[in-house]
């Protein structure tokens, strides 16, 4: 009997966790095509943008995690009716940023339940989505996740129709995510869902934490406590550092207990390790990419540039089966091919100095990115069915929080870092005068701290015509931090692929990489 068939309406539920996640990826996209609106709306360095994007995967994680805990209890349908609320929500808290005092607070908050709503809906489609097709998870999981770049592209050809031809301000702009809202909503609307395989054989919450365990909740406590260190900071800069961590190590202590000191398998360590480079590499680069081409090209070039790429992601993702099937590739061979592209493609664009090129280089990094993220989370189900909704939506919390506290403040500290530094080389009394009064960080340490470009005074050098010798020498540091940004992000994918050949040596000397069924899992 195929998949189809064990469920009437497994059609009509995956194309509603397509819509869902669609909305996400036109949310996503608005966004990035306003960072430079509030950048000169309202003052913010490149770091304080990156924290704003990140606020806009770390909510994420609280929504998938625990969405992913109660979904099996609960059921889909109430998450989805919290992800509706929480979507709707964020539109009304975003929506009051005003001025540059309150600005920062709000669009935070704002970005942080949009990303709680994204991850709720997750919490829901991916374990539907592995349930319904159990034979065919890869290539259906990359079916759903194809959403992510179709709403990217929608949101960016919307952004850019408003924004730069019609001068739409960019609360309208982001108010289009509502639209695809309303659509999954009343795709939703009235279906029955099935259960996991785990939920059905009446597996305990307690059973399906085990495999976590210790090492598996290692890796999200010491996010979460990256995350509440940043919460606290601005009231208690001091002791920021040690609520974090108080958090986090009582969460692990909680989860321990819970799991009765189970250390938690190895292999799904090591899943969620690699998985929090996936979504530096991944999400975080996307948070900024269009934000980079745009300013190493023009603004316009560097929209048909995230076009480009995420209609390769969106075509490419329906072809997973057809490349697993052709090359005979194992998913772990899959993910491994990918990351070696990523990498040729992510040094190639730090490099790009025509329009032409950026094309083939971000072309080739597109193709390498495309298959990370759903066929990770197709490992997951395949070799760890027993841990029903939860293994498989912390893993993918942990990519998004990864994302947000990793790889969009880090590409933008990077940004910080690396044009202070061009411009300092160049000429320091230029950049005494350019420099942010607030100094950028990486992970809140001190010892990272640097002065980056105030992002007013970037605007208004980037918008003068003509520029002046000075502030075309500024612009110029500005585009050699891009650069040196993105070939420093080409070592993530170049660590990812090291991981993948020992994940191969793995699998091949128990056998083989195949999908277990649940009773063949030992207890």
């Amino acid at each position: 009997m195929s998949d189809l068939e064990n469920t009437p309406n497994a059609k009509r539920l995956l194309w509603a966790g397509f819509m869902a996640i669609l909305a996400a990826g036109v949310g996503f996209a608005l966004r990035g095509g306003i960072f430079d609106n509030w950048g000169k709306e309202f003052g913010f360095t490149a770091a304080q943008l990156g924290a704003l994007g990140g606020a806009g995967f770390s909510g994420f994680c609280f929504g998938i995690i625990i969405g992913g805990v109660i979904v099996d209890k609960i059921g889909y349908g109430k998450l989805v009716a919290v992800a509706l609320a929480a979507h709707i929500l964020s539109a009304f808290v975003t929506f009051g940023a005003s001025t540059p005092e309150n600005a920062y607070n709000i669009l935070f908050w704002g970005m942080f339940i949009f990303a709680f709503a994204n991850g709720t809906l997750e919490a829901v489609a991916n374990p539907l989505v592995a349930t319904l097709f159990p034979e065919k998870r890869t290539h259906y999981l990359n079916i759903l996740h194809a959403s992510w770049p179709a709403g990217m592209v929608l949101g960016t050809v919307a952004g850019w129709i408003l924004d730069d031809k019609m001068q739409v301000h960019w609360k309208y702009q982001l108010a289009l995510y509502l639209v695809p809202t309303a659509a999954y909503a009343l795709m939703f609307m009235g279906q029955k869902f099935p259960k996991s395989e785990a939920a059905a054989k009446g597996a305990s919450f307690v059973a399906m934490l085990k495999p976590v365990g210790i090492l598996g909740a290692l890796v999200v406590c010491y996010l979460l406590a990256l995350f509440f260190g940043d919460i606290f900071k601005g009231v208690s800069p001091e002791q920021a550092s040690t609520i974090g961590y108080g958090v986090g190590g009582v969460l692990l202590i909680a989860v321990a207990v819970m799991t009765k000191f189970s250390l938690g398998s190895l292999l799904l360590f090591v899943l969620f390790v690699t998985h929090s480079i996936v979504g530096s590499v991944e999400l975080g680069t996307d948070s900024w990419i269009q934000n980079i081409t745009g300013n190493l090209f023009t603004s316009e070039q560097g929209k048909y540039l995230f076009i480009w790429t995420s209609a390769i992601m969106f075509g490419l993702r329906f072809c997973a089966h057809w490349i697993e099937t052709t090359l005979k590739l194992s998913p772990i061979g899959l993910l491994l091919v990918c990351s070696l592209i990523a990498c040729v493609g992510l040094n190639l664009a730090s490099g790009m100095q025509s329009f032409g090129m950026a094309l083939v280089a971000l072309g080739i990094y597109a193709v390498g990115k495309t298959f990370f993220w759903p066929t990770m989370l197709a490992v997951v189900g395949d070799r760890f069915p027993h841990t029903g909704a939860v293994a498989m939506s912390i893993m993918g919390g942990i990519g998004m929080l990864s994302a947000g506290l990793i790889g969009g403040p880090g590409l933008g500290y990077g940004k910080d870092r690396f044009a202070a530094e061009s411009l300092q080389a160049s000429n320091a009394p230029l950049y005494q005068e350019y420099k942010a009064s607030k100094a950028s960080t990486f992970l809140n340490l001190e010892s990272t701290s640097v002065f980056g470009l105030d992002g007013k005074k970037l605007g208004d050098a980037k918008d003068a015509k003509p520029r002046s010798a000075e502030q075309q020498a500024v612009v110029m540091a500005d585009q050699a931090g891009d650069r040196k940004t993105l070939k420093t992000d080409a070592y993530l994918p170049a660590i990812m692929a090291g991981v993948y050949i020992l994940l191969m040596l793995y699998f091949k000397g128990i056998g083989g990489y195949r999908p277990l069924r649940i009773d063949e899992v030992k207890a």
